[in-house]
């Protein structure tokens, strides 16, 4: 039988902290940041979530609502106090959607209070069974702490209430498939509250190097980039791990100027910063690391060798816009965008993945008759792309629907990869080689105030998911004008190097 303590300890105790386990997602997503739950915690302003964010709750939200219709019977207590959901376990109510779990307790000497509110509680011959529900394609302690924290934490709320453990622990995922967990124990959970404790009762705002994947999508993005701008923090060299900085400020070695002064390539390739559960050293990046240091520090490109670009009269820029698999049954690639640049320009030219089951092969096969047709013309000129996206997804679309007359692998022979190019040549005073920030870097300016891909993404799906025609072709439009310009900025870097070979750098 179960045995009701509802949210009381053996002792009464006044609350000083308030946990839920959502400060799991902020500490980790979207990368681990103790600074972000800090902020958070003390209700610090952050920027409102940006259209990608949007998304991703309304998508969060569907997949909930898409497993609750499953039911055939469950009650909902969106909203609804502890009182309620005691009252559904006590009925043995089949499933509890959002229902409240919340207990007092001491955690490291603090006074706590922790809410939980799983998406359901489901009642079996043995006993509760929680479930989640998260787009990703799998969970696991290592590749989403967050979530399986979570889980662990409303297990433990569950049995500290009901005296009884659930009998397993499960996640409906991205694919629809459903992942099943042990629970690990109190003292399991307690350690992982601890942890959150230990950071939203420190004193002062605590330090966490910025990083440009890190950082992404983070609504104190802009607040920490000026306060590591205005720092000179050696996090903003290119090619400084997250786990390099804090061994370099461990010893003392905050700033870029710092790095400059105590470290020369031979020590900087010695030096040993956390790798997994052991130790590793800098090695062959220690010298490109101090060049990166030197062009931030003197705000000041340095010129390795002239870029090895092809001379020819004409060159494709080209661009894919594509959905991770959590988006889609597929990893699909939605916009296939071409444009020939030199002496014989042509027009902005595209593949768009259709609407329904064949658009996704319907967008690869008028990507391979644009392609033709510009091979048809030119020969076999240069498709000229930023990093390894596209190469890596024509070999995907290649294994998925065939290869036509062998123009896919034409194309790929084809491919030329201007980051490589431009990272082998010149050093830039900048924080990432992205091609947002390059392209800034010598001048070109979007017509877009907002634009990006997960930006992309985001209106992809909005134009999709829309039953308004007017609607979808402006959004379809707003896409097919980010990826034109993603082509223009291409070719202006493209330009730019070849400009800096005339000129003998």
């Amino acid at each position: 039988m179960l045995s009701f303590t509802g949210s009381k300890n053996k002792r009464a105790v006044s609350v000083s902290i308030r946990l839920n386990p959502n400060h799991f997602t902020i500490l980790h997503s979207p990368s681990h940041c103790i600074k972000r739950l800090y902020l958070k915690y003390k209700d610090f302003e952050a920027a409102p979530p940006g259209a990608f964010e949007q998304l991703l709750f309304e998508l969060g939200k569907r997949h909930e609502k898409l497993h609750l219709s499953s039911f055939p019977f469950y009650e909902d207590l969106t909203g609804k106090p502890l009182e309620k959901t005691l009252e559904e376990l006590k009925k043995e109510t089949p499933v509890i959607c959002q229902g409240t779990l919340c207990y007092k307790t001491v955690i490291n000497g603090q006074e706590a209070e922790v809410t939980g509110i799983p998406d359901f509680i489901i009642r079996e011959e043995k006993g509760y069974v929680i479930r989640e529900c998260k787009l990703a394609l799998n969970v696991s302690e290592k590749r989403h702490p967050e979530a399986f924290s979570q889980l662990q934490v409303y297990a433990w709320l569950l049995e500290k209430i009901t005296g009884q453990e659930p009998i397993r622990l499960e996640v409906f995922l991205g694919d629809r498939r459903i992942e099943m967990f042990e629970y690990k124990g109190e003292d399991f959970v307690l350690d992982r509250l601890n942890s959150l404790v230990e950071i939203v009762t420190l004193k002062n705002i605590p330090y966490s190097p910025v990083g440009w994947s890190k950082c992404a999508g983070c609504g104190y993005h802009s607040r920490c980039w000026k306060e590591a701008y205005k720092e000179h923090d050696v996090a903003l060299v290119y090619g400084v791990d997250q786990n390099l900085v804090t061994a370099l400020r461990e010893k003392g070695t905050a700033t870029i100027e710092e790095m400059m002064k105590h470290f020369d390539r031979e020590s900087l390739s010695d030096f040993k910063r956390p790798w997994g559960e052991k130790e590793q050293k800098v090695g062959k990046k220690a010298g490109s690391i101090l060049l990166q240091a030197e062009a931030m520090r003197d705000k000041k490109e340095i010129f390795l060798k002239e870029p090895e670009l092809p001379h020819l009269p004409n060159y494709v820029m080209f661009d894919l816009e594509g959905l991770p698999p959590q988006f889609d049954e597929l990893e699909k690639i939605y916009l296939w965008g071409m444009q020939v640049f030199g002496e014989s320009p042509g027009p902005y030219q595209y593949a768009l993945a259709g609407m329904g089951e064949e658009g996704d092969s319907k967008g690869w096969e008028d990507f391979l008759n644009v392609a033709e047709e510009i091979f048809n013309r030119f020969g076999d000129i240069p498709f000229v792309h930023w990093h390894s996206y596209e190469k890596t997804k024509i070999n995907l679309y290649k294994e998925r629907y065939g290869d036509r007359d062998g123009i896919a692998s034409r194309v790929l022979l084809n491919l030329l990869d201007l980051l490589v190019v431009t990272k082998k040549s010149i050093v830039l005073p900048e924080p990432s080689y992205s091609l947002k920030v390059v392209e800034k870097y010598i001048g070109y300016k979007r017509t877009q105030e907002e634009f990006g891909g997960e930006w992309s993404i985001a209106k992809y799906i909005e134009a999709v998911e829309t039953e308004d025609e007017k609607k979808r072709t402006s959004l379809i439009s707003e896409i097919l004008k980010y990826n034109k310009e993603d082509l223009q900025a291409t070719w202006a870097v493209f330009e730019w190097l070849n400009k800096k070979e005339a000129d003998g750098l």
